[in-house]
């Protein structure tokens, strides 16, 4: 991306950020507004809601001529829960060129999208010599909607002026979301990490949406517009033009199923903020209510049901690529314990799942484990008895026993429950959604191929380099494309409620599976 290789290994991200923008002119900043959302005919909405544009990212971007909106299509929609999963919602698209007035149409029937609501466009500039693409400039528009009823569907269509969704010829671009529920309601969620754009990553995409889960996570490494990955201004394959693919292709399930992110090492794209992030920003509205919006947009929770979800950025803590190490200084680790603490105290809680991309445990010859997360989160984790552990980074399939203080307190065989409340954590690696698998030192172990193993060489990453390690956790292993899905059945107060976590291929097939059970509150 234009640093020369020697400067880029002793760079920070943010010192690489300010290597570029010194490189390229400046040119007007673009800024948003807000924008208001009345009651919906029918009672969608409740009284008083409103609808607010997130605060943008202040790219560069050269002046450009709109064209006749009648010509532009909306692509690439994606959904994103607010801060409430219960009452707001996010939905953002992109334009290919620039456009006036974009805006949401949403209402209780497909019949009745009369209510108009403005959105905010956010402009992200990419100039020549700024990775592989000659001046790339592209537009993402959000619309925050607020004041929604739980538990509710929407029909919504996106459009600007010349091109509204209500008029017949357009009502096949409509989509719908749901709400969150109010109170304790089984659900589905499904989860994966490093996808990018591929043939495996759509087939991945359209077994998911057969799931149909209430939402989606993303542990990190989304579009790979970076292909290093290693947070080095110097990587010449970026091109940004990738989220342009990649948001067309995620479209077919993101449009109608919240796609939470957390942000990986590929996700650090240096020109466009110092840390990493702008691009980003520009992209996704996630909720904000993390410790370090500036520093850490990746950082938050929400709640549906009974299970509340924590999306961490590792990158903060990551001993392996520390072009952000530290980034928070520690704001991150503190705001993340006052997190565990209220949900596990909150009466309505029950389940607590964590995602974020770099693996506290795994054995891939790539990456294997992470020494940061291990020594910052790892103890939290097993103080406040996190019930799933979901990561990235490593592309492949593997999921371990029972863990707490390092070791396996017991032995989880495919079809095995844990007990989080008295046994420790379990954690899973998905991070075969798409891209180019990466290998184990042991057989792969997996549903109907089992071949245990209770001694696998791996390493770990610590601030003194790689350390090998033998380690016994290791249960499952599967190399080939794959996802998760977690059914979460709640139960009256006092008896079992439980996560049922399936590993599956890109096939179908289920290739483990097991549960976690903690007695509801």
């Amino acid at each position: 991306m234009g640093v020369p290789d020697q400067l880029a290994d002793r760079m920070s991200m943010a010192e690489q950020h300010e290597y570029l923008r010194s490189r390229f002119s400046r040119r007007t900043m673009m800024r948003g507004g807000a924008v208001t959302l009345g009651a919906v005919v029918g009672g969608a909405f409740v009284p008083g809601a409103t609808a607010r544009a997130a605060v943008p990212t202040r790219p560069t971007a050269p002046s450009a001529q709109k064209v006749d909106g009648r010509l532009v299509a909306p692509f690439g929609r994606h959904l994103a829960y607010g801060n409430d999963a219960r009452t707001e919602m996010t939905v953002s698209w992109q334009v290919p060129v620039a456009v006036d007035k974009p805006f949401i149409r949403i209402g209780a029937h497909p019949w009745d999208l009369s209510h108009r609501i403005g959105a905010e466009i956010r402009t992200l500039y990419t100039p020549a010599g700024v990775g592989a693409s000659a001046d790339h400039t592209q537009y993402y528009v959000h619309a925050e909607l607020a004041g929604l009823k739980p538990g509710r569907t929407y029909y919504y269509g996106v459009g600007h002026a010349g091109f509204d969704p209500a008029e017949p010829h357009l009502l096949g671009t409509l989509g719908t979301f749901t709400t969150a529920p109010a109170h304790k309601a089984p659900f589905t969620f499904t989860a994966f990490g490093d996808q990018g754009v591929s043939y495996h990553g759509l087939a991945n995409d359209a077994l998911i949406l057969g799931q149909n889960p209430a939402f989606h996570l993303h542990a990190g490494d989304i579009a790979y517009a970076d292909p290093a990955g290693a947070g080095k201004t110097a990587d010449t394959g970026f091109d940004a033009r990738t989220w342009d693919q990649f948001l067309a292709q995620t479209e077919s399930v993101a449009k109608s199923v919240p796609w939470m992110v957390s942000y990986g090492n590929h996700d650090m794209e240096a020109w466009y903020s110092p840390n990493g992030y702008g691009g980003e920003e520009a992209r996704f509205t996630l909720p904000d209510n993390g410790p370090d919006k500036k520093n850490l947009p990746g950082v938050y929770s929400f709640v549906h049901g009974n299970t509340a979800v924590i999306s961490l950025d590792p990158n903060d803590v990551s001993f392996e690529i520390p072009a952000n190490l530290g980034i928070s200084g520690g704001t991150q680790t503190t705001w993340f314990e006052g997190q565990l603490k209220k949900y596990r105290a909150a009466k309505d809680i029950d389940f607590i799942v964590v995602f974020f991309h770099h693996c506290a445990y795994c054995t891939s010859t790539a990456h294997a484990s992470e020494g940061g997360v291990r020594q910052e989160w790892v103890p939290l984790f097993e103080k406040y008895q996190v019930d799933l552990v979901i990561n990235g980074h490593n592309h492949q399939y593997e999921r371990t026993d029972v863990i707490k203080g390092d070791k396996v307190t017991k032995k989880l065989p495919i079809g095995g429950t844990a007990y989080p409340e008295t046994e420790g954590v379990v954690y899973v690696t998905a991070g075969a959604a798409g891209r180019s698998l990466y290998a184990f030192t042991a057989p792969d172990s997996y549903e109907g191929h089992e071949h245990e193993v209770d001694a696998v060489a791996s390493f770990v990453n610590t601030k003194d380099g790689k350390v090998n390690e033998t380690v016994a956790w290791s249960r499952v292993r599967y190399l080939n494309y794959s996802f998760l899905r977690v059914d979460v059945t709640p139960a009256p107060r006092g008896h079992y409620t439980t996560l049922k976590v399936q590993g599956i291929a890109e096939t179908g097939d289920r290739i483990d599976h097991f549960t976690v059970a903690r007695r509801a509150k």
